[in-house]
C-alpha cells in the first residue's frame, strides 16, 4: 500500500489507483527480457499507467515512453525501487521542474548497486534460508510418519515465507522510492539488509545440518542400534556444516536432506 510520508519534497500528483497499476504491473518486469534492452520492455511496461496519467498530450507520451527504452537491467525485486523513483522523477519532469535526463540518470546510478545487493539478500540469504527451514518442517513431520503432510508443509512453508517477504519488501521500496526519490538510497542503506542476509545465511546453515541430523534419525535402525543412529545424526550435521563451509549451496543441502528422508518414510 502506498501511503503519505512528510519527506515527500512535493505533493503527490497520481492517484493510488495508478500507483498500484504500476506495482503490480513491476512484478512482471522480466516477462518480456531480451538480449539488446534486458529489463527495458518492462519497465517501459510497468510505468506506462503512470506516463499516461502525466502525459495526456499523444506526443509528449510516446516520447515519454520512448527514454524509458534504453537498456536497463538490475534484480527483478529491487527494480520495483527504481520503478517508484522513475514514477517520482516523471512526476517532476512533467511539471518542468527537471529535464527529461534525470530519470535516466537516476536509474543508471541505481541498477548496478541494486542488483548486487538484491542477488546477495535475496538469492543467497532468504531463498536458502527459507528453504531450509522449510526441509526441517517436512523432515520433523517424516519422522512422525507422516511423508504427505510433510510434502504438503514443506513446500507450503516455503512458497509462504519466502513469498511473504520479499513481496513485502517490493512493496515497501516501491513507495519509499517513489516517495523520497533519490534520497531513497539513505533508507536502503538504513535497513541493513547486509547484516540481515549474513543472520539468514546463519540461520540456512544451522537448519540444514539440523536435516542432515534428522534425516540419519529418519534411517530404520533396530533398537540396539539406536547409539550409532546418534552418532549418525552428529555426523551427518558435521558432515553439512563442511560442506557450507566449502561453499556448497544449502539451499542444495537442504532439499538433498529431505529427499533422503522422504525416500525412507515412503519405503522403510
Amino acid at each position: 500500500m502506498i501511503r503519505d510520508a512528510p519527506t515527500s519534497p512535493a505533493p503527490r500528483q497520481l492517484s493510488r489507483r495508478t500507483l498500484r497499476q504500476v506495482f503490480w504491473r513491476s512484478l512482471f518486469l522480466q516477462a518480456a527480457w531480451n538480449p539488446k534492452g534486458m529489463q527495458n520492455l518492462g519497465f517501459a511496461y510497468a510505468l506506462y499507467p503512470a506516463l499516461a496519467e502525466l502525459y495526456p498530450d499523444a506526443a509528449k507520451l510516446a516520447q515519454a515512453t520512448e527514454r524509458h527504452l534504453c537498456c536497463f537491467n538490475s534484480h527483478p525485486y529491487f527494480a520495483a525501487t527504481i520503478v517508484g523513483g522513475a514514477v517520482h522523477h516523471e512526476e517532476r519532469i512533467a511539471q518542468g521542474e527537471e529535464p527529461p535526463e534525470a530519470v535516466n540518470a537516476y536509474k543508471q546510478s541505481l541498477m548496478g548497486p541494486l542488483a548486487a545487493l538484491g542477488d546477495g539478500f535475496f538469492w543467497l540469504s532468504l531463498r536458502p534460508a527459507c528453504g531450509a527451514v522449510a526441509s526441517l518442517v517436512a523432515l520433523g513431520l517424516v519422522s512422525a510418519g507422516k511423508p504427505l503432510a510433510a510434502a504438503l508443509a514443506g513446500v507450503g512453508t516455503y512458497l509462504v515465507s519466502y513469498n511473504a517477504v520479499h513481496l513485502a519488501m517490493r512493496a515497501r521500496f516501491f513507495a519509499q522510492g517513489y516517495l523520497l526519490g533519490d534520497a531513497v538510497v539513505e533508507r536502503i542503506a538504513a535497513s541493513r539488509l547486509a547484516a540481515i542476509g549474513q543472520r539468514l545465511r546463519v540461520l540456512a546453515t544451522v537448519a540444514a545440518g539440523a536435516a542432515g541430523g534428522l534425516s540419519a534419525l529418519a534411517l530404520p535402525w533396530e533398537p540396539q542400534h539406536e547409539p550409532w543412529a546418534a552418532l549418525g545424526a552428529a555426523g551427518l550435521f558435521a558432515a553439512c556444516h563442511g560442506a557450507l563451509a566449502k561453499g556448497i549451496s544449502p539451499y542444495l543441502l537442504a532439499y538433498a536432506a529431505t529427499a533422503l528422508a522422504l525416500c525412507f518414510g515412503l519405503f522403510f
